[in-house]
């Protein structure tokens, strides 16, 4: 599918969504009590969005310094709106990388290490979102109590980070494992006739390169970058934070009392769970669960409207940003070329 099309069903599946939350939350009170939100907490919300830009830039050129590599800030904030845009337009947010590893490429980074970074600063968010979690238990026991089926949500978010955490340490102890799975996986697709044997010879050879660049990339993180890796991590950390505090802001701003804790704690699961939702960008399940969360702390009537404003403002902004920067650095056809070559697993612009 067309980076064009896809960014078509995107805008289609959120105005859908949007039109449905609002219809079915909003009121004639609605209004009334918006003529008298605190115009000067909306500006700040908005204020913070720019602010979070900035830090997911830092952090991004922090983690390339980390891989050896020193960018500018005004080569990473490309790469940083670019991938809002990438993760918006495909399933569980999974186009974002692809894009990212071609605009640093296009800034002097060799493949392997493109990958390694926009993987750690994946996997560095995902992480943070769910250290959360045990924090905010703590801190709010009964809130979780009150609300039985989170319970079982934090549950599977601890077995999975397991898993992942298992994998990462293997792929980066023992890489030639994840090559022996990759290759028996490529072996059944060609006895089942979907790949080319010509296909199938040049597939398992770049696996094999970029598993290697991408594990000796991951442990220059932990061993010569890591001042570098350890200052993105507490970037990474007020990024969230400034992140997770816009939804409790635009709570304050319609004049609602909120626990901030209880607050980050349902988002943080919410965005968590963006991660693996199938729509474009989590398009649907972001407008239609932030509705529920907010509905915790908010009347229904003004739940759904500030679950649309709390998207527009952290999520369509840079998603709009993003698209500009593709169209004009990459046009539509070259957007295409990216994210077809990521998939095939055959990148025309080779490592250095």
């Amino acid at each position: 599918m067309s980076v064009r099309k896809s960014f078509s069903i995107f805008i289609a599946v959120v105005v859908v969504s949007i039109i449905g939350v609002l219809f079915l939350s909003i009121d004639s009170a609605t209004f009334e009590i918006l003529r008298y939100a605190n115009r000067s907490l909306l500006l700040f919300a908005l204020f913070l969005v720019v602010v979070c830009w900035c830090l997911d830039a830092l952090k991004l050129m922090m983690l390339a310094r980390a891989a050896g590599e020193r960018l500018t800030f005004k080569q990473v904030l490309p790469a940083t709106w670019i991938n809002y845009f990438g993760s918006a337009i495909t399933p569980m947010q999974s186009g974002g990388g692809p894009f990212q590893v071609y605009l640093l490429y296009k800034n002097g980074v060799c493949v392997g290490k493109a990958v390694a970074i926009t993987l750690v600063r994946t996997i560095q968010a995902i992480m943070l979102l769910v250290l959360i979690v045990p924090f905010a238990i703590i801190k709010e026991p009964e809130f979780l109590h009150r609300h039985y089926v989170m319970k079982w949500f934090v549950l599977y978010i601890m077995l999975f980070v397991a898993a992942a955490a298992l994998f990462i340490v293997v792929s980066v102890v023992r890489p030639g494992w994840i090559k022996y799975l990759s290759s028996g996986s490529l072996v059944k697709f060609r006895r089942s006739g979907i790949m080319k044997p010509r296909l199938l010879i040049r597939m398992a050879r770049r696996i094999n390169v970029e598993i290697d660049a991408y594990s000796a990339n991951i442990r220059q993180f932990f061993s010569a970058g890591k001042f570098w890796f350890l200052l993105s991590t507490v970037i990474a950390i007020v990024y969230l934070f400034t992140y997770l505090s816009i939804m409790p802001l635009l709570i304050l701003a319609v004049g609602f009392q909120v626990e901030f804790f209880q607050c980050i704690l349902v988002e943080a699961l919410l965005l968590f769970l963006l991660y693996f939702v199938p729509t474009p960008g989590g398009s649907g399940a972001a407008e239609g669960g932030a509705a529920v969360v907010l509905a915790i702390f908010l009347p229904w009537n003004l739940a759904g409207i500030l679950a649309v404003a709390w998207r527009v403002v952290t999520e369509y902004t840079g998603v709009a940003l993003g698209a500009v920067v593709a169209v004009r650095m990459l046009g539509w056809g070259g957007a295409d070329k990216v994210l077809k070559e990521e998939e095939e697993g055959t990148f025309k612009y080779d490592s250095k």
